[in-house]
């Protein structure tokens, strides 16, 4: 999967991807991020990138002209399945967005910044707008992280066990249940008896159990859905 992720402060993108996860599939050469500094795209000899509000009002807006001009740009050198910006007001971001996202090839992410984008970019440039939560970052670059990590999990290969992956919460509007790992008793905390029984088909279903009975008291709206 090749991602390209447009920021006017890249610098906050660089470690995540450095590391873990991200590193992983990276080196596998199962994923390819590019990160691109708006202002490169720039064409006054200051390197600006956002201006005053038309109308009057607080904060800078980003200009159209360097989110296009990066843009063709990339869009030049492949085709693209979707070009998404990151804004509080866009679809919310889900396991099943991660999911459909998995399955494409090429990606740009478009991180927001200042008071917003010029409208026009949005109209005429972006083809999917996505939230992580209903609140205010100072920009896009942590969201397009989450995005690039919930998706990166999913490819096949990057994770050792590819199974983690798929009984994650969520996967199947459930939240996962309960884990547990040696030593079986600590200050007098047991491990619960059935995970050491060795009756995989109890467990199984126990832990079915679990999930069903931590998604209703945690998050009781995804069963509602199903």
């Amino acid at each position: 999967m090749h991602i390209d992720i447009i920021s006017a402060v890249p610098e906050l993108l660089y470690s995540p991807l450095q590391h873990s996860i991200l590193k992983r599939a990276q080196e596998k050469k199962l994923l390819e991020v590019h990160i691109h500094n708006l202002r490169d795209y720039a064409t006054n000899k200051h390197k600006q990138i956002d201006d005053t509000v038309y109308g009057g009002g607080a904060g800078m807006v980003l200009m159209i002209e360097p989110v296009d001009n990066c843009i063709s740009l990339l869009t030049q050198q492949r085709k693209y399945d979707e070009i998404i910006y990151l804004c509080p007001d866009g679809e919310l971001f889900t396991q099943k967005t991660a999911n459909q996202m998995s399955l494409l090839k090429n990606v740009i992410l478009l991180c927001g910044h200042y008071k917003g984008i010029d409208e026009r970019i949005r109209e005429h440039l972006i083809t999917r707008e996505i939230s992580v939560g209903d609140f205010v970052l100072s920009g896009g670059e942590l969201p397009a992280l989450i995005l690039v990590d919930a998706i990166a999990r999913l490819l096949p290969g990057v994770l050792s066990d590819e199974t983690s992956a798929l009984t994650d919460s969520f996967q199947d509007d459930l939240i996962a249940p309960p884990v547990y790992t040696k030593p079986a008793e600590y200050k007098g905390w047991k491990v619960p008896e059935i995970l050491l029984s060795g009756n995989f088909a109890k467990i199984e279903e126990w832990r079915y159990e679990q999930s069903l009975l931590r998604t209703q008291k945690r998050r009781p709206s995804l069963l509602k859905e199903k």
